[in-house]
């Protein structure tokens, strides 16, 4: 009967959202003021509350990776949850605490964001996870184990303080350090986004990413460049402590001057729910709420057309729309269940 139900249970997919919500932090280090990308920070403060409506409508639940600056209220409160201990990245302009702030979220739109969290709190299946407090780059020269655990202590006292308790954590910029894993279950977290798979994608400061590696990730969505998108759920690595939910896919933002391929990322994006539904294996797409910022429509439109197939899948295969923390709940449930009926297996004398 438990070979049964596992085999039954199997078969059943899952579609995974998670957005890196950071705003000004996430970029502090390439966008200034002057910059024509600002306009893309501006209009994610727009963008967010339809992208919302839009999950809304379709039932789909997704991990909001939250920076802990954007809880804050004021340049007072943010004060008083700075960490003890902060970085000493080698490259000045990576210090997110030389940057000049505004007193609250109305002079200040891009540095402070607790009413687009209430939001987001407030909307069904949404979770809010967790972007570190600053922004932290856990691979650049400079920083340390010791900070960056001050760092997440920060991040989750301050989410407390807006009645959140942060269980997903995604790594800026994708730096994923496996030092500091081991930190994380003893701040409350049950898992983390690991990296897509593939040698584009592996973990590293930002001045190792070459151009070859860049190219080979504009490439792989819309040609097969890396084909392990999807992974099945033994592959979580779920243990009795964090859970690695990784990365299939970044959810390019729409650009006028490649829209003619956009068929062609719609049906490889199409292909990868579909498969996920079919095989029982899970597919995790990404984005950052600021890749919305600029051509707000066309983005929404696309995203539409993607929650369509996921409306046609979860029909016929009852593919399941899920948020990090609860992939990672369902791969320990899994994996209790397979440790239970193990040893629970008769014993057959020899």
């Amino acid at each position: 009967m438990a070979e049964t139900r596992r085999a039954t249970v199997s078969r059943i997919g899952a579609f995974v959202v998670s957005l890196d919500f950071e705003l000004h932090w996430g970029v502090r280090d390439r966008i200034t003021v002057q910059s024509s990308y600002w306009r893309n920070l501006l209009g994610a403060r727009k963008a967010i509350p339809k992208i919302l409506s839009l999950f809304r409508e379709y039932e789909i639940a997704a991990t909001w990776a939250t920076v802990g600056l954007l809880f804050a209220q004021s340049k007072s409160e943010a004060a008083t949850y700075l960490p003890a201990i902060k970085p000493a990245y080698e490259n000045p302009r990576l210090d997110p605490y030389r940057e000049r702030c505004g007193d609250n979220e109305l002079d200040d739109p891009l540095h402070y964001a607790p009413s687009l969290i209430a939001l987001i709190k407030n909307t069904p299946r949404q979770e809010i996870g967790c972007h570190t407090f600053s922004h932290y780059y856990c691979l650049e020269p400079g920083q340390s184990r010791e900070a960056f655990a001050a760092d997440i202590q920060s991040a989750v006292l301050l989410a407390r303080r807006r009645g959140i308790q942060l269980k997903s954590i995604v790594f800026p910029r994708n730096q994923v350090n496996s030092d500091y894993l081991s930190l994380l279950p003893e701040f409350g977290f049950t898992n983390y986004r690991g990296a897509e798979s593939g040698w584009a994608f592996i973990s590293d400061p930002s001045r190792s990413k070459t151009v070859f590696r860049r190219a080979a990730r504009l490439a792989d969505q819309y040609i097969s460049v890396h084909q392990n998108k999807l992974c099945a759920w033994d592959e979580l690595e779920a243990s009795d402590s964090l859970c690695n939910v990784r990365g299939g896919m970044f959810l390019r933002p729409f650009a006028p001057h490649a829209k003619i391929f956009d068929d062609i990322r719609l049906r490889r994006i199409r292909a990868c729910i579909r498969e996920a539904a079919v095989t029982g294996r899970v597919f995790h797409l990404w984005w950052h709420p600021h890749n919305f910022g600029a051509y707000t429509e066309e983005n929404l439109q696309f995203l539409r057309s993607i929650l369509e197939v996921v409306a046609e899948c979860r029909a016929a295969y009852e593919l399941r729309c899920l948020s990090m923390s609860e992939v990672a709940a369902e791969a320990t449930a899994r994996r209790l269940q397979l440790e239970t009926d193990s040893s629970a297996a008769p014993r057959v004398l020899v």
